[in-house]
């Protein structure tokens, strides 16, 4: 099965098992994810920033409204370029960064690539196996490794399928370079089972996160996570994966990537001021606003919007991800 830059949701919409509907959850609030902005709101009815993203919506007569960044016209771009910073990191970029990184935690340079040409925006897979007797950590540790991308976009760090800023579709899943893929080769390397292969890619998805404010983009990483899966497993198996699988490996992305105001760690604008009346029977009641304690201090626990919810793998719990994500202030 092959699937381009542009993934058509009816598509995954008619291989059924809920898999669509997963893609589109929100875990906050049992509802799905909303479009958290009004870049849509000339469609009408259903496309406004708290609006939930449906089926309906982007499917049928409404498929290709949801379109990656690089799809998406010029003006388009500019303007949530200037209304959100929305800017993307290109694929050799994200490749400097996250082999900087390896090289730190394996204690030698070009790990899993060598990066050559302008800006090392050309690179050639290293030689197998990656992992050395010398390496400062274990594959499994690596593959354990949790890891995050912040205001994740369409998930450029976390899988390379292709340059969020080129369009260059990286088909060859050995020049993949997102971090995500990185474990996929680990696993491919050092397992010898499809079973014990399907076991390491499913704690490598539970230990990649991501959190983006737009609802758009977010259904886009989560449809890039999902059909990574799909690339990687007919590469190492030369068939398709079973779609009670591909729920399974959708329902671990729908908790991992999530929608969240990074800041404020609550959903997108769901902030409100409190309002209460104070009056006595001789006197019309007066209205008191109070402004939100959090945006008007700065305070991450003090906000009254909806805190975002994320899955705590290691305890199987559900929990606040502004708790799980500030662990430490919090031990403090």
């Amino acid at each position: 099965m092959r699937f381009g830059i542009d993934i058509i949701e009816d598509e995954i919409r008619g291989w059924g098992y809920e898999i669509l509907d997963t893609l589109l959850i929100d875990h906050t609030t049992d509802q799905n994810i909303t479009w958290a902005t009004d870049d849509y709101s000339d469609r009408g009815e259903g496309y406004t920033f708290f609006d939930q993203i449906t089926k309906e919506r982007i499917c049928g007569e409404n498929s290709h409204v949801i379109v990656p960044r690089i799809l998406k016209n010029k003006e388009d771009q500019k303007t949530r370029a200037r209304k959100m910073a929305e800017v993307f990191t290109p694929s050799w970029l994200c490749n400097q960064m996250l082999n900087d990184v390896d090289e730190r935690l394996f204690g030698r340079p070009n790990v899993f690539n060598d990066a050559k040409g302008d800006k090392a925006k050309v690179w050639q897979a290293s030689a197998s196996p990656v992992f050395q007797e010398s390496d400062k950590l274990t594959w499994k540790e690596y593959v354990t490794k949790t890891v995050m991308e912040i205001t994740c976009g369409e998930a450029p760090f976390i899988v390379s399928r292709y340059d969020t800023v080129t369009g260059e579709f990286f088909e060859d899943v050995n020049l993949r370079v997102g971090f995500l893929d990185r474990k996929f080769r680990i696993i491919t390397e050092q397992t010898k089972t499809k079973e014990d292969w399907i076991h390491w890619v499913k704690i490598a998805y539970k230990c990649s996160f991501g959190y983006e404010w737009q609802g758009d983009n977010l259904l886009l990483a989560r449809q890039n996570l999902l059909l990574t899966f799909f690339d990687y497993y007919e590469a190492v198996w030369k068939e398709l994966p079973p779609m009670d699988l591909v729920k399974e490996i959708a329902i671990i992305i729908s908790w991992n990537i999530w929608q969240m105001d990074g800041l404020k760690y609550v959903l997108p604008n769901s902030c409100k001021p409190q309002i209460f009346e104070e009056g006595n029977m001789f006197s019309e009641p007066t209205r008191i606003e109070i402004p939100c304690e959090g945006c008007k201090k700065g305070s991450i626990y003090k906000h009254t919007g909806i805190y975002a919810k994320m899955m705590d793998w290691s305890k199987k719990e559900v929990v606040r991800a502004v708790d799980y994500l500030n662990q430490k202030d919090n031990d403090k």
